[in-house]
């Protein structure tokens, strides 16, 4: 069997890759693993299980409710919530499993389960290779151990947590928003109801597009994943900025009120110096990526902030936080980590603190951002090749040290496997963008060839 979980939960096509049968697999070998764990012990477990607007999410929780109940966990059902909410949801109610459905910024017919350990933080490796490994000897024959009588789960709705998560979002936010016009693009996601209630009741102006989910129209041509309904909508509207969210709002990217993006980098430099004023950031340290922009990390350097670098994924972010205690950390897509306040990246609660820093500074958000200077960074996304051999081809392993040597210290190549999608992502920064351009076509192109 290959792994099911990558960096983010177990993703694939819903009844295809993701089908009911492994959804509910999953979750009773979850169930089983964290039993034997100890998290259990002594008293009766309970998980709470949210899900994005999805179609297919209806029958995939409807799979994971029944995996839990059947292995005698009673089930918190929360509905249509953002993953960050799911998860802030699972520590407040002290519950000891988490479970959100989602596939995030993929195409409407992909979905994802996502587990969360007590507190809401994501499960480590060792225990999702246990749960894999359980699953599949199950699968293969071994009977599960089953309660009967009064032993199996209760299912209930726990319809508070919208109004519960809200109140956390408001709560800990610095100032009010007050005299902020905001466009929020809620991708037809999870944030649908939930980040325009949040920005409403902290004092901002909104206008909403893409909040209409019908299951069906999750981020399609809307959201992070596709800026310019947004862009377009902040400049008819006059308004001070634009906040952009994914299908399960995890991330949040920005425009400002010329209609430029701002990005995940961006955010965070906005949002460190506000923290570092504030006292809030913990050794003056800021955790990103090696997908991180150069320019980034000069401008953290100018300020007298340290930027430390993972590999991609926010949830290798969030372990260098938890760490070292860091209080802020994410990555140049909009996963947006501010570890006082939540377990997860929650682009509800960046967009909001990114508001409210333009509300406390009465500075436009382009004046904010200016902070950085983003050099030309140019992605291409290689589809249909073999990633596992990224690291081992000498052909490709030449072509990026030419590509290295012409642009020296004024630019940097990063070839790297996407850990969510079966595909090779090349990215290269340099001075001049047509520089990026160049080089990274032709990378595009060895990757095709050597890994075809």
């Amino acid at each position: 069997m290959g792994r099911l979980f990558g960096t983010d939960g177990v993703r694939g096509v819903a009844n295809v890759d993701l089908t009911a049968e492994l959804a509910l697999g999953l979750s009773v070998a979850a169930a089983h693993v964290l039993a034997e764990a100890g998290t259990f012990e002594g008293h009766r477990p309970t998980a709470v299980v949210g899900r994005d607007p999805r179609a297919s999410g209806e029958f995939l929780e409807a799979a994971v409710v029944a995996g839990l109940a059947s292995a005698g966990v009673d089930v918190l059902r929360v509905g249509v919530l953002p993953t960050p909410a799911v998860a802030y949801l699972t520590g407040a109610l002290g519950a000891d499993l988490g479970v959100m459905l989602s596939a995030s910024h993929n195409a409407m017919p992909d979905n994802g389960v996502k587990f969360f350990a007590r507190g809401g933080h994501k499960l480590a490796d060792e225990l999702e290779h246990r749960i894999e490994a359980v699953y599949e000897q199950h699968r293969t024959g071994e009977p599960w151990a089953r309660p009967t009588g009064a032993g199996v789960g209760r299912v209930s709705d726990y319809d508070a947590g919208f109004d519960q998560y809200i109140a956390h979002l408001i709560g800990v936010l610095p100032n009010r928003l007050d005299g902020v016009k905001v466009v929020l693009d809620e991708a037809h996601g999870a944030a649908s109801r939930v980040s325009p209630e949040a920005f409403a009741r902290a004092g901002a102006e909104i206008i909403t597009i893409g909040a209409d989910p019908d299951g069906l129209n999750i981020n399609d041509g809307c959201g992070s994943t596709h800026l310019e309904m947004l862009q377009a909508a902040v400049v008819e509207h006059g308004a001070d900025l634009g906040i952009a969210h994914d299908g399960d709002a995890d991330r949040c990217l920005a425009v400002d009120a010329e209609g430029r993006e701002v990005d995940g980098d961006q955010i965070l430099a906005v949002l460190a110096l506000a923290m570092r004023e504030a006292g809030q950031l913990r050794k003056d340290t800021v955790v990103g990526t090696v997908m991180s922009n150069l320019g980034f990390k000069l401008a953290m350097e100018r300020e007298g902030i340290e930027l430390v670098q993972t590999a991609v994924g926010d949830r290798y972010v969030l372990e260098a936080m938890k760490a070292e205690g860091y209080a802020l950390g994410g990555e140049q897509s909009g996963h947006v980590i501010v570890l006082d306040h939540a377990t997860t990246g929650d682009g509800t609660l960046t967009g909001l603190m990114l508001a409210a820093r333009v509300a406390a500074t009465g500075r436009t958000l382009a004046d904010l951002a200016g902070v950085m200077s983003r050099l030309p960074q140019i992605l291409i996304n290689v589809p249909d090749v073999d990633k596992s051999r990224v690291t081992t081809s000498a052909e490709l392993a030449a072509a990026v040290a030419d590509a290295e040597r012409e642009l020296g210290a004024t630019g940097r190549v990063l070839l790297r496997s996407s850990g969510t999608e079966p595909l090779v992502r090349v990215m290269v920064e340099a001075a001049d963008i047509e520089q990026a351009k160049a080089v990274a076509g032709r990378l595009a192109d060895v990757v095709k060839s050597a890994l075809g």
